[in-house]
């Protein structure tokens, strides 16, 4: 019989909302200038709006303004003509200005106790003051009349809207002068993974609207579906817009990948996508629309299988996610077709710019495929790179010659394109620095900054995502601009903007919990000028914000507030363990006894020295006397310890390569089987070296060490797995070796290679790995060092 040495270590918080001191002015993004004054203006029964009426627009922001004003706190604030009549006081007063100096979307705010001055020049700039002034009113006045437009989503489920309450509302004084630092301040949705109704749209523009974003960037097309109506060839939405069943779990969860069996699908009828498209103008926002091509169109070419280079003539929606072979063929009849459809997408969408995609089109149906080949010869093309940057031109000039611009992934820049065309640069920086120094516009995307499928906090206490790290401070430290432009180049960087891609966001509360608040934080990056970005301060204003968030309804992530643990080893041998948040809370509190924490508990303020077998939980608390309560998602980890020696491992032989901070053992990170488990000593590309120490001489019945896998399909690639023991740590004699099988399967995560090996009695265990290699083509991460960690050593 074995026996397995463990320690638990817990650390749980739960979700509640949180107060800081008050402060008057929260707002976000944070204004180019603030003065503060003493003394406020009360909106009561006594307060107009004063616009002049010829000027409609200005009419129509002011109206709903005071509708807002009255649902919200009972009120009757009405709107008349500032050139009809006497200034009343208690004065909401609209000021067309000439004043030169002011931008288009710039404006600004005068107020105190009795008036209240909107300054701008144009619409854009009213519209924006109005949203300031929503931010210094109290959250409850942004309530949704009681209903929550999020949908459930377990975990993910939205707040109800803040509820409404009537009575004066009250305003700080101050002046504010304020304009955005970019023209472009754009956020994304893909609607093709999943799909989101029309009020879901309105929802995303009305918060969009609140942080003063202007642009919405709607991903239309793409392989898992065709989400707008197309009169002319209608089997894009009857065919197109429906999947037979989509992917469960992860994309490499299981080893065969799991279907839920469910048909999928709708779409946007072009009335839907006009009526989105004036709600957005009313907001300011102009809308992109993204018809994907050359790839990325399975589902086009499921409806349409003709424009497709395969001879088999059978194509469908896909199922899954990823990067499909299927592409457009540059047939003219494909050509043709394209053009048709953009013809009634620019009828649709009265912006500047429409986005054609460009961007993850692979060439292999193209080198296959014999008309592909004759048009490289006829057109004098070196390859299949240069058919796509062919590809993308025509597209191009057809899309310049009605008077509109193209805008794609930054892929389009090969190639060549029209003076006016803009790019989007997603891979990183490099693309938006080559079109800025060729004069083309840019908006910079760049996934490491500027997804927000990606993780945001600790992946074990979030839900699925797509993979990678971006919390919130990583979002609010970039700036758009990168150093190696020159002033004339730098021009042409437009602004950024944060992308939403769906595949693991079944309905509308789980985007919002993955888009606020990095989306408040990026509006800030865009508008805000760079010498006052301050991300406490930031994080200051986000607890009145998340107030806002919820009075709308929209649900939001509070990972900032989680408790995270590290440990360290005492000369000793026992685990020190310490907690913290990644802002400051006013306390941590922790249980040792396994039980919730409560305001009660001990507060943390100093790290904690295991010396036995222990729970711990620790929640980050507010302390305040109205609300003592928790905050941040449930965090769950869990640590290890020997019970037999108190001392955490220790790694003698540290990775001849790899990260550092990952190749050891001291930390005690804990996987799910039982035996000394190691799941966390990982070695990327190279060889790997490891030694345990198990504090005694100890009979030893396995090893058991696993890739990790980057596919569901394969392992990563074989290695040269070898164990030996040692009784004193210096001599050791090997006892296995073990060269992995890469079409063994199981599922995603650690793959267990057993060691078949006599019985050994020894203290020392060295793992050593050679040729760890590299992921194979046609994997995820292709090229990137594979990975190796060392799973369980199981004693008698």
């Amino acid at each position: 019989m074995r026996c397995t040495y463990l320690l638990f270590l817990l650390l749980l918080s739960t979700c509640s909302g949180f107060t800081q001191p008050d402060n008057q002015y929260t707002i976000i993004p944070r204004p180019a200038q603030l003065q503060p004054r003493p003394g406020q203006f009360t909106v009561g029964p006594t307060t107009t709006i004063m616009v002049p009426f010829a000027q409609a627009a200005l009419k129509t922001i002011a109206d709903n303004f005071a509708r807002q004003l009255n649902q919200s706190g009972g009120l009757s604030v009405p709107v008349r003509n500032v050139n009809k009549m006497a200034l009343p006081g208690n004065l909401i007063q609209f000021v067309p200005s000439t004043d030169k100096a002011l931008g288009d979307e710039a404006y600004r705010l005068d107020i105190t106790d009795k008036v209240i001055t909107i300054e701008a020049r144009q619409p854009k700039g009213f519209f924006y003051a109005v949203q300031t002034l929503y931010q210094l009113l109290p959250p409850s006045v942004l309530g949704r009349g009681g209903q929550s437009m999020g949908q459930s989503a377990g975990t993910m489920q939205a707040p109800a809207p803040t509820p409404n309450a009537p009575g004066p509302l009250l305003i700080p004084a101050c002046r504010i002068e304020d304009q955005p630092r970019y023209v472009y301040r754009g956020m994304h949705l893909d609607v093709c993974r999943h799909f989101f109704p029309v009020s879901f749209i309105k929802k995303y523009l009305d918060l969009m609207a609140l942080h003063k974003f202007n642009t919405f960037h709607w991903h239309l097309t793409d392989d898992q579906g065709w989400r707008i109506e197309i009169k002319k060839y209608p089997k894009l939405t009857q065919v197109g817009a429906q999947r037979r069943e989509t992917i469960v779990g992860h994309y490499d969860e299981y080893d065969p990948q799991v279907f839920d069996g469910k048909p999928y699908g709708g779409y946007y009828t072009q009335d839907e996508v006009r009526e989105v498209v004036q709600y957005a103008a009313a907001r300011h926002i102009n809308v992109i629309p993204e018809i994907e091509m050359p790839g990325h169109s399975l589902a086009a070419l499921a409806a349409y299988p003709e424009l497709g280079c395969s001879t088999l003539g059978s194509y469908q929606v896909a199922t899954k996610w990823g990067v499909f072979e299927d592409v457009f063929c540059p047939y003219e009849k494909t050509f043709s077709v394209l053009q048709d459809v953009l013809t009634e997408v620019m009828a649709l969408f009265p912006g500047p710019y429409i986005h054609i995609g460009g961007d993850e089109c692979p060439k292999s149906t193209w080198r296959k495929s014999p008309y592909a080949q004759q048009l490289i010869k006829r057109e004098k093309l070196k390859n299949e790179n240069q058919l796509q940057s062919w590809f993308i031109t025509r597209i191009d000039k057809f899309v310049t010659s009605k008077g509109r611009k193209v805008i794609g992934w930054d892929e389009i820049l090969e190639g060549g394109l029209s003076p006016n065309a803009a790019v989007m640069s997603w891979r990183g920086t490099k693309g938006g620095i080559e079109a800025a120094r060729q004069r083309h516009d840019v908006v910079m995307t760049p996934g490491t900054f500027c997804y927000f499928d990606h993780y945001q906090a600790d992946p074990g206490q979030e839900p699925t995502a797509f993979g990678g790290l971006i919390p919130l401070s990583l979002v609010y430290s970039y700036n758009p601009t990168p150093a190696e432009l020159n002033a004339e180049q730098a021009k042409h960087i437009l602004g950024a903007q944060g992308n939403v891609w769906t595949e693991y966001m079944q309905d509308s509360a789980y985007v919002e919990y993955m888009v606020w608040p990095r989306a408040a934080a990026l509006a800030e990056v865009v508008w805000t000028p760079l010498a006052q970005k301050d991300y406490p301060d930031f994080t200051r204003r986000l607890a009145t914000h998340f107030k806002r968030l919820e009075a709308m309804g929209a649900n939001y992530a509070r990972s900032l507030y989680n408790v995270t643990a590290t440990t360290t080893v005492t000369p000793a041998g026992q685990l020190s363990l310490s907690l913290s948040t990644g802002v400051s809370v006013p306390a941590i509190r922790y249980t040792t006894d396994g039980s919730v924490p409560s305001g009660e508990s001990p507060r943390y303020t100093a790290p904690i020295t295991l010396a036995k077998t222990t729970t711990i939980r620790a929640v980050a608390f507010t302390d305040s006397a109205t609300m003592n309560g928790p905050m941040g998602r449930n965090l769950q980890k869990e640590y290890l310890l020997s019970k037999a020696t108190g001392k955490s491992y220790t790694l003698l032989a540290p990775a001849t390569k790899g990260r550092p901070d990952r190749n050891n053992l001291t930390d005690g990170v804990l996987g799910s089987m039982g035996g000394y488990e190691l799941m966390d000593v990982v070695s990327f590309a190279g060889n790997f070296s490891a030694v345990v120490d198990l504090g005694q001489s100890q009979p030893i019945q396995s090893v058991a060490v696993g890739f990790v896998k980057y596919t569901a399909r394969n392992l990563c690639l074989p290695a040269q797995v070898a164990i030996a023991v040692s009784d004193d740590g210096q001599t050791f004699r090997p006892v296995g070796t073990f060269r992995s099988n890469a079409a063994e399967g199981g599922k995603r995560g650690i793959v267990r290679l057993p060691f078949d090996f006599a019985p050994t009695t020894a203290r020392y265990v060295r793992i050593t790995a050679q040729n760890i290699g590299r992921v194979p083509a046609g994997l995820r991460n292709p090229g990137k060092p594979a990975q190796l960690a060392v799973d369980e050593i199981e004693v008698k």
